[in-house]
């Protein structure tokens, strides 16, 4: 294990809150001149660390724990009767693995996703420098799940795979396949690759309770989350 006591951690000035009105946020961050490394990475993640571009923060809030870490333990899950219809309505997708990387039509999914569903949102409006530094990053265990229909992109998720599990960092996808249930169907597909794979969990970062927007993660079952320093199951 790493000691974990050696490492710095800064954190940043009380700022609005992302995800609650009317709130203030602090946010804790691993020392940038530490180097990326994923068995760090892997460990400040079972404490419930999440990376973002080229760093690794949690919510470190004076008098609020409403953010909390989530993972679904893949060998344990068991898709329901709406997320075995989003399976079946996805089986003639492709996927494929590249490193991440900049070129147009990635980008232009990335623009058209952010445009068209998160105009209310703090990304808005997309442009290529919000995209590299916060997705297109060099590093040796991040991926870009490709998915494709008939060779047409219409969703990436970007990924990170870890000596514990798959990290989900962020997905974005075709609005105009509101059908497919995209982004649901990427988590079922990263459940079933981190099982392929013999890995623990997929890590969904976090979710809160009074944010609709975050809803759709407490239905994957079970669901493992990070309260007092300690993982617990809801089945």
């Amino acid at each position: 294990m790493t000691e974990l006591a050696r490492l710095k951690f800064y954190a940043t000035q009380p700022h609005p809150c992302s995800y609650l009105p009317d709130e203030q946020a602090t946010t804790l961050f691993l020392d940038p001149s530490q180097p990326m490394d994923v068995e760090v990475y892997a460990e400040l993640s079972e404490m419930g660390f999440r990376r973002s571009g080229d760093h690794l923060y949690r919510p470190h809030c004076q008098g609020c724990t409403a953010c909390v870490p989530a993972r679904i333990p893949a060998a344990l899950f068991q898709p329901n009767r709406q997320q075995r219809r989003i399976l079946k309505r996805n089986e003639n997708l492709q996927v494929r693995a590249v490193r991440p990387n900049f070129n147009e039509e990635y980008y232009a999914l990335y623009a058209r996703y952010i445009e068209e569903r998160h105009a209310d949102g703090d990304m808005y409006p997309p442009n290529r420098d919000q995209f590299t530094t916060f997705l297109v990053r060099d590093l040796p265990f991040s991926r870009f799940y490709e998915f494709r229909l008939d060779g047409r992109l219409v969703a990436i998720a970007v990924t990170d795979v870890l000596p514990n599990g798959l990290s989900a960092v962020y997905t974005f996808y075709d609005p105009d396949e509101e059908r497919r249930s995209l982004g649901r169907y990427a988590i079922l597909w990263q459940i079933a690759e981190t099982r392929r794979i013999g890995l623990h969990a997929v890590y969904l970062g976090y979710w809160i309770k009074s944010c609709r927007k975050m809803n759709y993660k407490t239905q994957y079952r079970p669901i493992e989350l990070f309260v007092n320093q300690r993982w617990i199951t809801l089945t």
